[in-house]
């Protein structure tokens, strides 16, 4: 049975998900208008202004990567059966997922669609399919309620959202659930990571649940971790050529795991930033108060989810790595080349690999729409916080891990690469 990790574009029913928070007012998850990437993608395509190619081998796959700019470096490779199309998945023919900063597409052999999923700078996590049979005005159709069951769980903190896990398979790809499953978090250990997916790239002596499965899963046997280890070629575990490459590269699924959970706190705090001014709303209107005024509850629920926020963009709690981690695909290379670049050179794409995955700790995602369209109540504490953290001269604090050149080194790169860090008082801000 193999251990795998998977990001999930499953579609499903739900009961009752009317009731949930991000389906009332005023987010209303169903029925508001995404603004997301493939959403925009979608209107063009309608409008006839873009026009998506077909082929063969890969049905719309490599026209939707061109249009929505998605580099095939990224491509990772799951087995597990864990998504929409879990009858066309194993691992002789695992599930391909392409991403870039805010959307992920998946792709299986001869499937009937490609699954795409947003990160929607409101919404969180939004969801797509497009037929692969050959039209003239292919239809990017959004999907809503078959999706919410999985992406709106605990494991996305009970908003829209992505999951990155690590499970147990058989040979044919399925789950052995019994043995338990691994919610991808920055501080889950690597022996606990990639299970049920193939891993390409060198990694020392640390090991991993991927490239490996379970002949015979019955509550003695162990997963081979040594034999799914430092694997650079796949084409001894299954028939590569179908695919855009023949990696699913280990820097790549680093980079993947870190920011689909930074997407589910962004979410996290859109919606409950959105939520606490709501009902500040209607609490100072009852009580006749100044339409600004923030009570100790609204300031607490605020910094809460600024809390959050920069835990994750300063990778608090992530876990260390014990040796030298190398892709195969170029995707380091080419990802940390897009920049942007202090005055030094310096950016927050460039990766360490020796000891954590990026040389400056705090996530590129700080440049993402759905950081910049955080709810003021959020935003300028999440400012307010990180400008205290960066300046401090004592690194005795909640995050010992950023050294005090990390701290200057990431507040210049902010500062210099049009990131906002004006601080003003939070309770003097309008919700």
């Amino acid at each position: 049975m193999i251990a795998r990790t998977l990001i999930v574009f499953a579609l499903f029913s739900t009961a009752g998900f009317a009731q949930l928070d991000f389906e009332r007012e005023p987010i209303n998850y169903s029925e508001a208008t995404a603004v997301d990437r493939v959403s925009q993608l979608s209107q063009k395509v309608a409008a006839g202004d873009v026009a998506l190619a077909w082929d063969q081998d890969h049905g719309y796959l490599k026209s939707l990567l061109h249009e929505l700019e998605i580099s095939q470096t990224t491509q990772t490779l799951v087995f597990s059966k864990t998504s929409l199309q879990v009858s066309r998945i194993s691992p002789r023919r695992p599930r391909a997922i392409y991403f870039n900063d805010d959307v992920y597409v998946g792709w299986v052999q001869n499937g009937d669609v490609i699954e795409l999923s947003a990160a929607d700078p409101v919404l969180g996590g939004t969801f797509y399919t497009i037929s692969q049979q050959k039209s003239d005005l292919p239809v990017l159709k959004r999907e809503t309620s078959r999706c919410l069951q999985c992406h709106s769980s605990t494991h996305t903190r009970r908003t829209p959202g992505h999951m990155v896990r690590s499970v147990y398979s058989d040979k044919s790809g399925q789950p052995v659930f019994r043995m338990g499953t691994h919610v991808t978090q920055p501080r889950s250990p690597f022996p606990e990571r990639f299970g049920g997916w193939y891993v390409t790239g060198s990694h020392g002596q640390q090991r991993h649940m991927g490239n490996a499965w379970l002949s015979n899963p019955d509550e003695s046997e162990k997963l081979d971790t040594e034999h799914g280890a430092n694997v650079t070629d796949l084409s001894t575990l299954f028939n590569t050529s179908p695919y855009l490459t023949a990696h699913s590269d280990i820097v790549a699924l680093l980079v993947l795991q870190h920011q689909v959970h930074m997407h589910n706190v962004l979410t996290a705090a859109h919606h409950s930033g959105i939520l606490t001014a709501r009902d500040a709303i209607v609490m100072n209107q009852a009580l006749q108060r100044d339409e600004l005024f923030q009570s100790e509850s609204t300031q607490r629920r605020y910094q809460s989810a600024a809390d959050k926020v920069v835990d994750a963009l300063l990778f608090k709690d992530e876990i260390a790595l014990t040796d030298q981690v190398h892709g195969t695909s170029g995707f380091t290379e080419e990802f940390a080349a897009i920049g942007p670049f202090d005055l030094e050179g310096r950016s927050l794409r460039q990766f360490d690999l020796q000891k954590r995955v990026f040389r400056y700790p705090c996530s590129f995602l700080v440049y993402s729409d759905a950081f910049k369209s955080l709810p003021t109540g959020v935003m300028t504490r999440v400012q307010q916080k990180l400008v205290q953290i960066l300046s401090a001269q004592d690194t005795n604090d909640q995050y010992p891990h950023l050294s005090l050149d990390d701290r200057n080194a990431i507040k210049a790169i902010l500062q210099q690469t049009a990131v906002d860090l004006t601080v003003s008082d939070p309770s003097d801000q309008a919700n």
